[in-house]
């Protein structure tokens, strides 16, 4: 290792069963009144009025903002920034998944720093102020967002989905508790999943990754692949939940200091563009990716391939890396992970969208940070593999 290294993560993580017990405590410790930044399945399912409830026992006051939908943007930050201060708030918890969170983070940067959020893409403009204090409470074992000093709005006026990453978008409390993921259904459990996968692989595959990141990558990775299944097929199983959720947890971290990659900056502007939820087009794009890259990453991707096989641990490092890409194609196989084109994206409007969307990718710097950086024009071919791209797979391996 050359030099020195950064690594950020919250000041508090709290995980396990019924750590969302305790929100209410460490909202005691923070403010007085919180301004809960959910959604509406998250009401109906009464974690909204449950988390209300925490904070009404330890003397916390709250006031509630529903309008987060799908991926978030501009616009649900200017909303819910307009009511934080109406409600004369000191706190943010944010209670749902990546969006909600990612909202949370840019509420909590615009009230003591002030500005449009899309000021601070690229660090025109920095949160240089504390941010207000912000508890971050996933429901989705995926984006890892409660442990990440970054956040993703898109901008409504030209669809671009604003990447940002500075030291006082990371929340102050992570809350981490698996039961609150029992409630997602099966599609929705797969697509976070394999987000999360693709965390902790772009994490240890990234040419910014160092020790503490790779052994946080490694370790999520091992629990996603042996329990993603398991939590797709019987979602009932607070086991693989468990897991999942701190795989999940462990991938953010990693990648937040150490980058992700290729994927994600192919990601953003499919679904800034073509509104496809962040976990679907990261799982819809892992595998093509990880193709395009392999012959630039043959050792790390075969320490994948191990995992995903122990029992081809004497296997050649190019085949055990085929291993890895195979088995990734495999596992979006079996959680009915649909292409670009199965998720009903017109091809025509598509292929008129190809160059502006490889030229925000690069803009992004993401793709900068994988083995093998692209060209636009190879963006662009990877953008048209992707569409129509088909998860079977062949026999490579034995032979």
């Amino acid at each position: 290792m050359k030099g020195f290294e950064f690594f950020r993560m919250p000041q508090t993580i709290i995980y396990g069963r019924q750590s969302f017990e305790k929100v209410g405590a460490e909202a005691a410790l923070c403010g007085k009144k919180a301004l809960i930044i959910s959604d509406k399945v998250m009401s109906r399912l009464g974690c909204v009025n449950q988390c209300c409830q925490y904070l009404h026992d330890n003397g916390v006051a709250s006031a509630v903002y529903l309008g987060v939908d799908s991926e978030p943007t501009d616009q649900y930050v200017e909303e819910s920034l307009d009511l934080f201060e109406k409600e004369s708030c000191d706190l943010i918890i944010s209670l749902g998944g990546g969006s909600c969170i990612d909202t949370g983070k840019a509420i909590a940067v615009l009230a003591t720093n002030g500005g449009y959020i899309g000021e601070y893409m690229g660090g025109r403009k920095i949160a240089d102020k504390a941010a207000i204090p912000h508890i971050a409470i996933p429901t989705t074992a995926g984006t890892g967002s409660e442990a990440t000093d970054a956040t993703v709005i898109t901008n409504t006026d030209d669809d671009v989905k604003m990447m940002i990453k500075q030291p006082n978008f990371m929340p102050l409390v992570a809350i981490v508790d698996p039961l609150l993921t029992v409630s997602s259904p099966p599609h929705i459990t797969a697509a976070t999943g394999v987000d999360a996968l693709s965390h902790a692989v772009e994490a240890y595959l990234s040419k910014r990754s160092h020790p503490m990141t790779d052994t946080l990558a490694l370790s999520a990775m091992r629990l996603i692949v042996e329990n993603i299944e398991n939590a797709y097929d019987d979602g009932d199983n607070i086991d693989a939940r468990e897991k999942m959720s701190l795989g999940a947890l462990q991938a953010g971290i990693a990648f937040s200091n150490s980058s992700v990659c290729l994927v994600h900056g192919m990601s953003r502007p499919i679904g800034a563009l073509f509104h496809v939820p962040h976990g679907y087009s990261n799982a819809m794009l892992l595998p093509a990716v990880l193709e395009f890259s392999k012959e630039a990453c043959m050792e790390r991707l075969a320490d994948l391939g191990r995992i995903f096989k122990t029992e081809y641990k004497n296997l050649s490092i190019e085949r055990t890396a085929l291993v890895a890409v195979e088995s990734v194609k495999a596992l979006c196989q079996k959680l009915n992970i649909p292409n670009l084109e199965g998720w009903g994206i017109e091809e025509e409007k598509f292929n008129l969208s190809v160059s502006k969307m490889a030229r925000d990718a690069i803009d992004s710097g993401s793709p900068a940070n994988n083995p093998r950086v692209p060209t636009k024009q190879e963006l662009e071919e990877l953008y048209h593999t992707c569409y129509h791209y088909k998860f079977a797979t062949e026999d490579k391996v034995q032979g």
